[in-house]
């Protein structure tokens, strides 16, 4: 199964099949580049970080002994103030809520930046947090909430066996539960290569959804 936002090149003939590939027109704008000191970040063994939202506000502990690697990601990802202006692009009711930067100058470094896979130590329960991926070893900033027990989702097959959850919503489910739902998975299956501003696009025609304003770990605010 996969739970990552495939963006797809149009089809000539042949079918193309692009994962996480950001085409956008802009040859000669250059991606934001991650100070290589973020990388090198290790995570504390338990943390809570706040997200505000368009929705309100909540709370996420993240805990290393589940998925370090994940962890440290995430903590990075944190650190760097990735999750500003944000989308939950991916909504489906009594499933998950999916997010991620979908600028292709802030995205595209951290796409390289792969988080190898590792074992699911905790269970997709509600509230629970994990990374989406696309196959083996392709974690990298795309990440998504359980709105309910996805239990299949710890031993789902393919080339690497389920999705690690690594954080639990701590604080504020209900928040999480208020984002705008009506739009599904139609965001991230409209989605291609031949938008050349993924941002400007999904303000346009997906005025409704939801984002994270910022998120901090909240002994740094």
């Amino acid at each position: 199964m996969n739970l990552k936002t495939n963006f797809k090149k149009p089809s000539l003939g042949i079918s193309l099949f692009v994962i996480f590939a950001f085409t956008f027109g802009v040859i000669f704008a250059q991606e934001k580049k991650i100070d290589p000191e973020i990388l090198k970040l290790k995570a504390p063994e338990k943390f809570v970080v706040k997200f505000e939202t368009t929705k309100g506000d909540f709370e996420v502990t993240a805990e290393r002994k589940f998925s370090p690697l994940a962890v440290d990601r995430f903590y990075q990802l944190v650190k760097s103030n990735y999750f500003t202006n944000v989308p939950f692009y991916r909504c489906v009711p009594n499933f998950v809520a999916q997010f991620g930067d979908l600028d292709s100058l802030i995205y595209k470094p951290w796409e390289k930046e792969i988080v190898l896979d590792e074992p699911v130590l905790k269970s997709n329960e509600e509230g629970t947090i994990a990374f989406a991926r696309s196959g083996k070893n392709t974690r990298s900033c795309q990440l998504y909430i359980n709105y309910k027990d996805n239990l299949r989702l710890d031993t789902i097959p393919g080339e690497t066996k389920g999705f690690p959850a690594f954080a639990y919503v701590s604080k504020g489910m209900k928040v999480v539960k208020k984002f705008y739902t009506g739009y599904q998975d139609e965001p991230r299956k409209k989605m291609d290569s031949t938008i050349k501003n993924i941002p400007e696009y999904l303000k346009k025609n997906y005025p409704e959804l939801d984002y994270i304003n910022k998120a901090y770990l909240l002994e740094d605010k």
